[in-house]
């Protein structure tokens, strides 16, 4: 997903989307491990997405509390 998709979420928005990602992240490594991943670029996308979705979710964090 791009940055903008994310920004466009709420913070519980991106918490459950933070879980979903983990979660298909732990399923491709478990893949890889085993010799079923087909497309390995997948656990790098998915490594980055994680990244945007904990980095936008705490720059939200921080203007609501700079606001309140």
């Amino acid at each position: 997903m791009k940055a903008a998709e994310f920004r466009d979420m709420s913070i519980d928005q991106l918490d459950d989307q933070l879980l979903k990602l983990k979660k298909e992240q732990f399923n491709l490594r478990f893949q890889a491990a085993s010799g079923q991943l087909e497309n390995t670029s997948r656990v790098r996308e998915v490594r980055r997405d994680i990244a945007r979705v904990m980095t936008i979710a705490r720059q939200k964090r921080a203007g609501s509390a700079k606001s309140a």
